[in-house]
């Protein structure tokens, strides 16, 4: 049964699991921001092959607006349950809710506040709103925080460690009078974590202000995938080699030194970097597979090859979602793993 709680997860011992955990479902958006994209057939045909693509794996759970529910179910496989719901944009990793697990084999989540990425669009209190609305859809209780602060914003190993991004959660235009140790802090509780790392993060990405699901994400405890740039004479190169120094050497909340790989993101692309999208790290770990991006690139295929060397488990499947990216994000970014309790 859904409820709002202000009491702290982790004395009900609920902590947000690792995203290569198993999921009951995937919650996506539907594409809405009217003006948003270049092309908003191909766009709508690229989330469409996104979810298709999430949806060979496990459930997935769109929210639509009522006016474009016609066009989705047309677009969409079987495996995609349709939720009409008033909402202003897509990005359900970053206006969704984090949802938590505890050993008794209980869902939760917790709701932070969103600003649309330090007020970058209007309107946006709808999308302020997704969050408690699709916990009420799923029966859930909701955590509720004061923080300003998005999905997009971290990556949990489920074993208490966060890895996050100064250039956004330090950012100014989401809690210009928290301390960096309250923000940390707040972190922890809404996470049921116990350290956050800090990546320098990218102040050149202004649409999210350098989010860590474009920069790194925990493979497995322990293990953290870093994406970096293989040209030195590329003008990004610098951002991912101080996102690797600052990970260097780095301990987990149980002592372990971390494990580092490697991904190449896609080249920089000065007209379209600022508000666009080329990180490979940017994919959507499924039961049983992993969706990557495709922009173009002729680093398209090393992404997937790297996948299928980190998760020779997981069947690997790769999406071309350039109007996606030219919105401003990729596969992570419209997706929200619900993970099984059980």
């Amino acid at each position: 049964m859904y409820m709002q709680s202000s009491a702290n997860p982790a004395d009900f011992g609920f902590y947000m699991p690792g995203e290569f955990t198993p999921h009951t479902c995937c919650w996506m958006a539907w594409p809405s921001r009217a003006g948003e994209w270049g092309d908003a057939a191909e766009t709508a045909q690229e989330y469409a092959d996104v979810a298709n693509a999430i949806a060979r794996f496990e459930p997935v759970m769109m929210v639509v607006l009522p006016a474009g529910a016609a066009q989705a179910r047309a677009l969409l496989g079987e495996n995609v349950t349709l939720i009409e719901m008033s909402i202003d944009d897509s990005w359900a990793r970053d206006s969704g809710p984090n949802f938590l697990i505890n050993a008794a084999g209980e869902v939760a989540a917790s709701k932070w506040q969103f600003n649309a990425w330090g007020k970058k669009y209007h309107p946006y209190d709808q999308d302020a709103l997704m969050g408690s609305r699709i916990l009420q859809h799923a029966g859930v209780k909701e955590f509720t925080s004061r923080m300003v602060a998005e999905g997009g914003s971290i990556s949990v190993d489920g074993e208490g460690t966060i890895i996050s991004t100064e250039s956004c959660l330090l950012n100014p235009n989401r809690n210009p009078t928290w301390s960096r140790a309250e923000i940390e802090a707040e972190l922890c509780r809404t996470l049921g974590a116990e350290k956050v790392i800090w990546l320098p993060g990218d102040v050149e990405e202004t649409e999210t202000d350098g989010h860590v699901d474009g920069v790194a994400a925990f493979i497995e405890p322990g293990r953290v995938l870093i994406e970096i740039n293989p040209d030195k004479t590329d003008p990004h190169f610098y951002v991912g080699q101080e996102n690797l120094a600052a990970l260097r050497g780095q301990t987990d909340a149980r002592g372990r030194k971390l494990e580092i790989e490697f991904i190449h993101e896609g080249p920089y692309h000065p007209h379209v970097w600022n508000t666009g999208c080329s990180s490979y790290i940017n994919s959507y770990l499924a039961n049983g597979g992993v969706v990557v991006p495709a922009y173009g690139y002729d680093r398209d295929q090393a992404a997937v090859e790297t996948y299928q060397r980190l998760y020779p488990q997981r069947v690997i499947t790769q999406v071309y979602i350039g109007q996606i990216a030219l919105g401003g994000g990729g596969v992570h970014c419209i997706t929200q793993q619900q993970p099984s309790a059980a």
